[in-house]
């Protein structure tokens, strides 16, 4: 049985999703973008609402959504420790073999995640969410690409903003621009600049930064709407032929990322380059 639906369909859920207010949505466009993800999965996109969070802007897979993929993919656990102090299970796959991952909370502690409220309340919870993404990512990471669990993007120290600021810098035409090269492989470009404003080591750093310049335009707050849409487009444009390089799944993460900044992630018909 097929789960390709419409894209129409699929934006009226999302829109559905979003007004419920039960998933965690903030808008129609971040549900659509988890949508699409489980379609390019051959998932059903109702499945992104039972499956998945969103959490500090980032999709995250739910720990027992996670070893449910594994175990249909042919894995299996075994736990052996599974108390408030220490959790500990035996994961294996025949393409993976076994490995054995323990969390505890000493380790918690030690690397300065144990301070919130969900470590304080659900100490036993949060080590087996660790020892679940650990696990799986280390003996069959094919059925968690690209994803993390809640309980893990909820330690996560949020990112910083690059201080670029596009909006205000492309209003002063002849302020100097600073290139911030690290000499990564995937360049992530301006408009009306030949060179990179910066590069990246792997993708996700790259749809981060991306990311983040489509959040600094659309919450400008010297540009009309009209205008922040027409700069967001005119940056994807610009890194078209990035992106094109990139995997199915990364260019829906790249979609995601400009719903979760408050952009449109679907393509417009024509683009103005000028910002």
């Amino acid at each position: 049985m097929s789960n390709i639906v419409p894209l129409a369909d699929i934006q009226q859920m999302a829109e559905v999703a979003s007004k419920s207010r039960m998933f965690g949505f903030k808008n129609p466009e971040e549900a659509m973008a988890i949508m699409l993800l489980c379609q390019a999965e051959n998932l059903h996109p109702a499945i992104a609402m039972r499956d998945f969070h969103i959490i500090q802007g980032r999709p995250a897979l739910k720990a027992d959504a996670m070893l449910a993929r594994f175990q249909q993919a042919g894995g299996s656990v075994q736990w052996k420790d599974y108390t408030d102090e220490k959790v500990t299970g035996v994961f294996s796959h025949p393409s993976g073999g076994s490995l054995e991952v323990s969390w505890s909370l000493a380790q918690a502690k030690s690397i300065g995640i144990a301070n919130k409220d969900n470590w304080r309340n659900y100490p036993r919870a949060m080590l087996r969410a660790r020892c679940v993404s650990e696990g799986i990512r280390s003996v069959y990471p094919g059925c968690v690409v690209g994803v993390y669990t809640p309980e893990e993007v909820q330690d996560f120290t949020p990112s910083k903003p690059i201080d670029m600021g596009i909006a205000e810098r492309v209003e002063a035409e002849n302020q100097d621009v600073v290139i911030q090269n690290e000499d990564g492989a995937f360049k992530l470009y301006v408009p009306n600049l030949d060179e990179p404003h910066s590069s990246y080591h792997s993708v996700e750093d790259w749809i981060d930064a991306y990311g983040n310049m489509v959040s600094r335009i659309m919450s400008s707050t010297k540009i009309s709407d009209s205008d922040k849409s027409k700069k967001v487009e005119s940056l994807k444009v610009a890194n078209e032929f990035v992106v094109d390089g990139f995997s199915t799944v990364e260019k829906l993460k790249v979609k995601a990322a400009i719903a979760e900044a408050g952009g449109n992630p679907l393509p417009k018909q024509s683009v103005s380059q000028d910002v």
